[in-house]
């Protein structure tokens, strides 16, 4: 019998339709086909998929200890993760594995850096695209997480596509990790769900000293939580996670690019005091809004240009700004915290 060389481990609570008609059938469409499912939920299944494998998780748990068990489970020598409301390109499995056979052989073409050392490559990632049937206001909530002004500071590779490079923090909707190396630091740390990923990747590469490559062709899609409301409740959790590993975990997360929406709330709203106590500085509030607007206004163009759609272009701008100051703020809140609810 023919060894297994990836499972694939998909969390979730229960069986739902993105998995019966999208996800399962993109996979079992893959090029690559040495492959398992494993998909982790609360409780038994009578449905049956093409090389899956439906595990119940007992007591129930979440994502973070499911994809835990779903390891424990895999014969796999290659772990790539997935969630239940994505769907890879018909490639995707075929190209990740492409770069672990790359560094197993030590053959550096096809990166643009001769300086790394593949031999240690432990994780592949790639962009998660929004797809292009969710509705309006999904992909107004996709412009967030893909433009530079939206989330620059996570990194617009994410959820665009982005040139091959070294990374050192990425999400688990697409991420694929040696089965030896993800058990060498312990796997997910539930503990910090909704960032038990970017501790993954922290131990991965500052503990284990490994590389993470983002490769574009490593390719998925993911569906978008709508603005206003499903947008907000996923990027409030982020922000305090963030915060809190600001703190704890500076290499990854005490970043510029992180800091700013924090900044900007602190000007927005502190600026008026400081105006009071010092006049002169009503000039430079009044010139940084200007500047910020002027950045909204620019990125809804841009949108526009691509969608040709001026209600999408114009939902983009104020869904980028409340997105700034709720991150902010809560950025702030989870890096005085001194632990986090799990």
């Amino acid at each position: 019998m023919k060894k297994i060389l990836a499972s694939i481990v998909i969390p979730v609570k229960e069986l739902n339709d993105f998995l019966r008609k999208e996800t399962i059938p993109a996979i079992l469409k893959q090029s690559f086909q040495n492959f398992e499912i494993i998909i982790i939920t609360d409780k038994p299944s009578k449905e049956r998929f093409p090389k899956t494998k439906i595990i119940p998780s007992w007591p129930k748990t979440g994502p973070a200890d499911k994809r835990d068990l779903g390891v424990k489970k895999a014969k796999g020598e290659i772990i790539a993760f997935l969630d239940d409301d994505s769907y890879p390109d018909k490639n995707w499995l075929k190209n990740a594995v492409s770069l672990f056979k790359t560094s197993d052989s030590k053959s550096l073409n096809f990166y643009i850096s001769k300086s790394l050392n593949f031999s240690s490559i432990a994780t592949v990632c790639g962009p998660t695209l929004t797809p292009p049937h969710n509705n309006l206001r999904q992909k107004a909530s996709g412009y967030v997480w893909s433009t530079w002004l939206g989330s620059g500071g996570a990194g617009t590779y994410r959820c665009a596509i982005a040139s091959k490079q070294e990374v050192d923090d990425y999400p688990s909707v697409n991420l694929l990790v040696r089965k030896k190396d993800f058990l060498a630091v312990g796997g997910f740390d539930s503990h910090f769900w909704p960032g038990e990923d970017t501790k993954l990747c922290h131990d991965l590469v500052y503990k284990l000293g490994k590389k993470i490559i983002y490769d574009p062709k490593v390719l998925v899609y993911h569906h978008r939580r709508a603005v206003f409301k499903p947008h907000l409740q996923q990027i409030s959790r982020y922000a305090i996670h963030r915060g809190h590993f600001a703190r704890i975990l500076p290499k990854t997360s005490l970043r510029l690019g992180y800091l700013i929406p924090s900044l900007f709330v602190l000007w927005l709203f502190g600026g008026p005091v400081l105006i009071f106590l010092f006049r002169p500085l009503l000039g430079l509030y009044l010139f940084s809004l200007g500047i910020y607007l002027l950045l909204l206004l620019l990125t809804g163009f841009q949108v526009y240009l691509k969608e040709k759609n001026w209600r999408l272009a114009l939902l983009v701008i104020p869904s980028i700004f409340i997105t700034h100051v709720v991150y902010g703020v809560l950025f702030i809140k989870g890096f005085f915290s001194k632990q986090l609810n799990r």
